[in-house]
């Protein structure tokens, strides 16, 4: 299995700087469910020692991102169809709050930019990018102004991410257009249509869960 891309951190801001690059990580699909992760791994990839990344895991086990074992090995949690259905239904109710609130503020310009985000062209025959998917999803939550429902959708999505490594790798994933559901809400978003917008945000949502759980 080829190491996961992780970003080399700033110096300067060492100790948030990791947690940030490692949350990134984690959120956009980097690690699959049970798998197993080193701290010297990581560390080296980082180009840092072991203290800041020792701190930044155990934030990471806090979030659930990451499970500490009876035998001292770092985990990310294996597949769970129980979680993923508990995480559905969490980012279903959420995120259509965060696109209520992000309809009231935004403008052309900041569906313009959007619509930039998902035109970026990607290499025929690569898989998924999964940075984009996160990108569009949540410049638009940006947009609410939430103080406290974007950080429990952040946190929904960190646990998540595990999950996603797992539907880019599904033959299905690419015989549905990459972002029919994200243009979808931008033609919603242009219309001022709440409904079209919520309708086309939780299909999205809901395509990837039935990848891996057919039965939802």
């Amino acid at each position: 299995m080829s190491e996961p891309k992780i970003a080399r951190i700033d110096q300067s801001k060492l100790r948030e700087s990791v947690y940030e690059a490692l949350r990134d990580a984690f959120t956009r699909g980097a690690f699959a469910p049970g798998e197993s992760v080193s701290l010297r791994t990581l560390a080296d990839q980082l180009g840092t020692s072991m203290t800041p990344v020792r701190e930044a895991v155990r934030r990471l086990v806090a979030e659930g991102a990451l499970v500490d074992t009876p035998s001292r090995t770092l985990e990310v949690p294996p597949f769970d169809a129980d979680r993923m259905r508990e995480l559905k239904s969490a980012r279903l109710a959420l995120e259509a709050i965060l696109l209520d609130e992000a309809m009231d503020h935004m403008d052309d310009s900041a569906i313009d930019a959007l619509a930039a985000i998902i035109a970026r062209p990607r290499p025929e025959g690569e898989l998924p990018d999964l940075t984009q998917n996160y990108e569009f999803h949540f410049t638009l939550y940006r947009q609410s102004g939430s103080r406290v429902i974007l950080p429990l959708v952040e946190a929904l999505w960190l646990q998540y991410g595990a999950f996603l490594n797992l539907v880019v790798q599904e033959k299905a994933a690419s015989e549905i257009p990459e972002h029919i559901h994200h243009e979808e809400i931008i033609t919603a978003l242009r219309a001022k249509d709440r409904t079209a917008a919520q309708k086309a945000l939780a299909q999205d949502i809901e395509r990837s869960f039935k990848l891996l759980l057919p039965e939802t």
